[in-house]
């Protein structure tokens, strides 16, 4: 790849950047790809938010799994893609551009989605994203005769799979399911079937930047509902020792989930193929879980105002469900990797824990409590914490 000091170029051969490449961090471009998709992320979270506390709560947890894949495939398609063939250059980043246009698009679906189950608009998002890719992916087979079939592969395979996207827009109601899963699965397979002909030369430390500032701001996405929620009950003239104890706690979760995520370097995926998919998949539940923590409590605020439709174990289940999934998620990608023996067991201890404490209704204070003491435990295990590397 040409040095960036050359100048802004309309064009550049889409040629591979090294994956040994010294000093490579997240561009402007990607965190501002990331602070858009977070405005699906956030709009997902209140739309479950919202669900759970009228009542509607089985079918609606499928909603916003199914919505938060359509987010996290389309940000870690271009963040892959973006590792290995990132050029900077004024194509690229208009097609960038047309990928965030369509992630505003899914965005202004989520809420139509939840509340009358109509995937048009979201879909229609998805497949601007993804065919944006497509054009990318197309430019890697012109510019990097080494992998041309696996950029042809990418490129096609997206390509057929939109056009099924759409078309299915079309069919009866009742195939919504019968052919959702298939088409997911299909979407999911592709990037393994393609990488067999000729793996992209992504960058092992670029991504696991990626994936933890995009944890950060997940992260910020849960500071940001409880807040809000927390505001609102204090503007309609609710104010209790409870409601700031529940503050406070929610502020120590949200601390916790960071440190724990944060306390191991993270594994670079670079071992192997397998290595690779299990840390680029796995995020799916570190990065959904983690968002729903917020709708989790939003809802505590709801019930602990009167606001909400649901019993006190509901409503402690909303928090305890999502907070177990990110600790196991984080345990099984950060911690067995490190294979620090003694952690191994405390992370899923505690997800058992704080499952329990949501089945018997215990207030989100002692989940806060639950979440310090594993703090604590992993200070105690690995005294000197490698905060950056």
């Amino acid at each position: 790849m040409q040095p960036r000091s050359q100048g802004r170029l309309w064009y550049r051969a889409m040629t591979g950047r090294s994956p040994d490449e010294e000093h490579r961090s997240a561009t402007p471009l990607e965190l501002l790809f990331d602070l858009c998709v977070v405005v699906a992320v956030a709009l997902a979270a209140s739309s479950l938010h919202h669900a759970i506390s009228d009542g509607e709560v089985t079918g609606k947890i499928a909603s916003y799994l199914l919505v938060f894949f359509a987010i996290w495939w389309a940000w870690m398609n271009f963040t892959w893609f973006a590792s290995a063939y990132d050029t900077d250059d004024v194509l690229y980043r208009l097609m960038t551009l047309v990928q965030i246009a369509g992630v505003l698009v899914l965005s202004a679906g989520v809420p139509r989605f939840f509340v009358s189950n109509d995937p048009d608009v979201a879909v229609m998002g998805y497949v601007v994203m993804r065919l944006a890719l497509v054009g990318q992916w197309l430019r890697a087979a012109h510019g990097d005769a080494l992998r041309r079939k696996t950029a042809l592969r990418y490129a096609f395979a997206i390509a057929a799979v939109q056009v099924v996207w759409v078309v299915r827009l079309a069919a009866p109601d009742d195939w919504f399911l019968p052919t959702l899963l298939p088409l997911i699965a299909v979407e999911l397979l592709i990037p393994a079937w393609a990488e067999r002909a000729e793996p992209t030369s992504w960058h092992p430390r670029h991504i696991a930047e990626r994936y933890g500032l995009f944890t950060i701001i997940v992260l910020g996405e849960v500071v940001l509902a409880a807040t809000t929620t927390v505001q609102e009950a204090l503007d309609s003239g609710q104010k209790n020792l409870d409601l700031l104890s529940l503050a406070f706690a929610g502020l120590v979760i949200v601390y916790s989930m960071w440190w724990l995520y944060f306390s191991q370097p993270a594994p670079h995926p670079e071992t192997s193929s397998f290595t690779a998919f299990y840390w680029a998949y796995g995020h799916y539940f570190v990065f959904a879980a983690g968002a729903a923590v917020g709708a989790g409590l939003s809802v505590a605020v709801d019930f602990e105002t009167g606001i909400s439709q649901i019993d006190a174990r509901t409503a402690a289940l909303a928090l305890a469900i999502p907070v177990a999934g990110y600790l196991i998620a984080v345990w099984a990608l950060m911690v067995v990797p490190a294979g620090q023996a003694p952690m191994t067991l405390l992370f899923p201890v505690c997800a058992i824990g704080v499952l329990i404490a949501g089945a018997v209704s215990l207030p989100v204070p002692v989940v806060a409590t639950m979440l310090a003491l594993l703090v604590f435990g992993t200070l105690k295990l690995t005294p000197t914490i490698p905060l950056t590397e």
